[in-house]
């Protein structure tokens, strides 16, 4: 847009300096016919004398030339309301790429979580977040499995302790009962013997 700008501008610049060239160009023959009248004219008494027809045709001379000027005004005129009526719509159709372009971008750098629009900046914020809260809960599970394991070894340990401890009685207890039962059964045996 900013080069169909300058492109315009350029265009209006080159057309002012065409059409001064042209006034330039055209203003020679007029001051060149009243050179050519003056130095052909007659001296009377410190007067000029000019011929009627001269002036005639240099009067009509001039009159063309003022109306081709103001022709070529009105032309210029119009070529510059036109030029700026081109330069304003342009500028519109700058402002108007320029908001879209924002549009685009913003569209661009938004991205949809869950049917709410956010800017690349907030949902690379929040999926961090997410990493770091599901990191935490990793973390706390983790330690808390640790925790239950070591608790359960202790536990089965203790269990296992327990079992022996308590084959270690049975064992005992029976070797104590089969002791109290040898000596009851020597007992009777000895209650029957009498």
């Amino acid at each position: 847009m900013n080069k169909l700008l300058l492109l315009g501008l350029a265009t209006l610049f080159f057309t002012f300096s065409a059409t001064a060239q042209e006034i330039e160009e055209s203003e020679n023959p007029v001051e060149d016919e009243f050179t050519r009248i003056i130095e052909g004219s007659n001296d009377y008494q410190g007067y000029k004398v000019v011929d009627y027809n001269d002036l005639v045709k240099l009067k009509q001379n001039t009159a063309n030339f003022i109306s081709n000027l103001n022709n070529e005004i009105v032309t210029q005129n119009n070529t510059i309301e036109q030029q700026q009526k081109e330069i304003t719509q342009l500028k519109n159709n700058l402002e108007s790429t320029q908001d879209n372009l924002k549009e685009v971008t913003a569209e661009k750098d938004a991205i949809t979580f869950l049917g709410m629009p956010f800017s690349k900046g907030t949902y690379m914020a929040l999926m961090w977040g997410i990493v770091a809260i599901l990191i935490l809960f990793l973390l706390f599970f983790i330690f808390q499995f640790k925790k239950g394991h070591a608790q359960t070894t202790e536990a089965r340990n203790n269990l296992i302790a327990t079992d022996k401890e308590f084959d270690e009685y049975k064992a005992k207890a029976l070797v104590k009962e089969q002791r109290l039962g040898r000596l009851l059964q020597d007992e009777r045996n000895k209650a029957s013997d009498r």
